[in-house]
């Protein structure tokens, strides 16, 4: 996922940056939690509207990821995954993958696009909705359900049944009608008509483009994944791990999205206000942050030289010496011909110390510490 990151926030001196590094890192191991095992609505929608910043811009709508290889450190992951922990992310659906296979305490989904945000509010209600991957998948791609499909098909032969199945805007204009009662009605969340507007056009993307659908990035011809590769990836092993792999899988992240705990949220990861309060909730509930997916997030917060703000941010985690970075480096690192970016793993109280003594001043510094 590429983007660009707007500065909301006037960068942080370096001696004072490294001040906080040093000081605001827990390392002690994690006590038992207190997140609530549900959210109340008015308690996902004040974190939702309290937590998030203004939006910014990104060059591309990016409703679908473009790596193909998110799934390969998963089994990493989950052999340092402690029960309780909580999950940090950024982007699209490549989350749930995440957040499926983890099954953290909560999970907070930051970006900087409020576009992603009502991308995050269509999964919600569609995943809601659907008890089964099938009924799902036919209200995403606004496709009747294909007579006689078994509910735990695999998942190649649940993307092949709706590839042969015609949009039906009948489907689309129901499913609509559906999500604006669920979200409005149903939970009172109290969402702009601009945003039911852009709930709109993300379900229509996904009628138009079906399981064919893929990233665009503006200006470029390049070949991405499309939904239905990416569903049907595996790690390396081939463990498939997708958030539409099996009916267990689905059920795991329809669990944390009925008890709403999966939250996202509008913000920049360089900025004053999101990451910080996202900070301040986890330790409020004696919560370790096990994961933080940033994609390749860094690779324009050095760019614009944000960066020292940004690991501020992370420092005020609370994180011990198994909390992971999950980042994307895209061409140099690309380890398959199928695809542009590989992820790689980074303990986060690694870096911060390491940002803390000076030796990282570039996002090669960070790449190169695979």
């Amino acid at each position: 996922m590429r983007r660009w990151w707007t500065v909301l926030a006037r960068p942080l001196a370096l001696a004072t940056v490294g001040l906080l590094l040093l000081v605001a890192a827990p390392r002690a191991g994690a006590p038992d939690h207190t997140v609530p095992d549900r959210l109340s609505d008015q308690q996902f929608w004040g974190l939702v509207t309290g937590m998030s910043e203004a939006g910014g811009y990104f060059q591309s709508d990016n409703l679908v990821s473009n790596e193909l290889t998110f799934q390969w450190v998963i089994p990493e992951l989950q052999r340092r995954w402690v029960t309780g922990r909580a999950y940090l992310g950024v982007g699209p659906d490549q989350n749930f993958t995440y957040i499926a296979s983890l099954q953290p305490s909560i999970a907070f989904i930051v970006d900087i696009r409020r576009d992603n945000l009502r991308l995050q509010f269509m999964y919600k209600a569609l995943l809601e909705l659907s008890p089964t991957r099938a009924e799902f998948l036919s209200r995403l791609f606004s496709r009747e359900r294909p007579a006689g499909l078994a509910d735990e098909a695999p998942i190649g032969q649940l993307m092949a049944a709706f590839t042969g199945v015609p949009q039906s805007p009948e489907r689309f204009q129901e499913t609509l009608k559906l999500i604006r009662q669920h979200l409005g009605v149903q939970h009172g969340f109290a969402l702009t008509p601009e945003d039911f507007a852009g709930i709109e056009y993300v379900l229509s993307a996904f009628q138009y483009g079906g399981p064919a659908l893929a990233y665009a990035n503006t200006g470029r011809m390049s070949r991405y994944p499309t939904y239905q590769d990416l569903m049907e990836a595996t790690d390396q092993a081939g463990g498939a791990h997708g958030y539409l792999a099996s009916e267990m899988q689905y059920s795991r992240l329809r669990s944390l999205q009925l008890r709403n705990l999966v939250v996202p949220v509008v913000g920049d990861f360089a900025g004053t206000k999101a990451l910080r309060q996202v900070a301040d909730y986890l330790k409020a509930h004696q919560a370790i942050v096990g994961t933080i997916y940033t994609s390749n997030v860094e690779q324009y917060l050095f760019q614009y030289n944000t960066w020292q703000t940004y690991y501020a941010n992370v420092a005020m985690m609370p994180i011990d010496d198994g909390s992971m970075f999950v980042r994307s480096c895209f061409n140099a690192c690309a380890t398959t011909a199928r695809s542009r970016s590989a992820q790689l793993l980074d303990p986060v109280a690694l870096l911060i110390r390491d940002v803390a003594a000076g030796r990282i001043q570039s996002y090669y510094d960070v790449l190169s510490r695979r």
